[in-house]
């Protein structure tokens, strides 16, 4: 797999892949969505709601608002049909053992989930334009999916995010990432989830 560079970056040999980061940066192209009839995006505090929907303990729920994540939910004519998070604060991917802060001006989006009766109807594009749109103090917005999810990362590029680069698990329990678009945005993401880029020392900050 090559960078932006055209130099060839290789993971470990036994290092599996796991999920793909993406990115949004201000000044990148917001594509126009074909509109969804009835459809209403807003940032929320029902957490009561959500665990309803979601299965989640509202208590964890609380404990996310509490420390810097927005729920945001969408309605199609007043129905429930979609939901995500926005971190302000920290990244948190529990599966993979990632806990880091989230430096000034960056966005996590994640946990979205779309109504299966209502999906392939652009729902998770909207809410994550929508996100974009009422955080304009935000520079950098960022999102990941599992491997096969396919279906999210169509979503996610038709909203106008760009892949960064390719996760994978080593067998001694770390990560690295292998750059799959412009490589000055690997290395942020490299330094924002502290996973090195692969054949490299561990990103550090400035």
């Amino acid at each position: 797999m090559a960078n932006a560079s055209g130099h060839s970056e290789q993971p470990h040999p036994t290092a599996q892949p796991v999920g793909r980061f993406h990115a949004w940066w201000r000044g990148d192209t917001l594509p126009a969505l074909p509109p969804v009839p009835g459809l209403s995006i807003a940032a929320t505090a029902d957490t009561r709601l959500l665990s309803e929907l979601s299965g989640t303990d509202q208590r964890e729920l609380d404990a996310r608002m509490a420390c810097g994540h927005t729920p945001w939910s969408a309605r199609i004519d007043g129905e429930p049909v979609g939901w995500g998070w926005c971190a302000t604060r920290e990244v948190s991917i529990g599966e993979l053992g990632i806990a880091v802060p989230l430096p000034p001006g960056n966005r996590y989006l994640w946990d979205f989930f779309t109504v299966p009766t209502w999906r392939g109807r652009g729902v998770y594009p909207w809410l994550l334009q929508t996100i974009i749109e009422h955080e304009p103090e935000a520079a950098r917005f960022w999102v990941g999916h599992d491997l096969g999810n396919l279906a999210s990362a169509r979503g996610i590029t038709k909203a106008g995010f760009h892949e960064v680069g390719l996760l994978y698990h080593r067998q001694d329990g770390g990560f690295e990432l292998v750059p799959s678009g412009p490589l000055e945005r690997a290395a942020a993401a490299s330094d924002l989830f502290a996973v090195p880029i692969a054949g490299h020392l561990p990103a550090r900050s400035a």
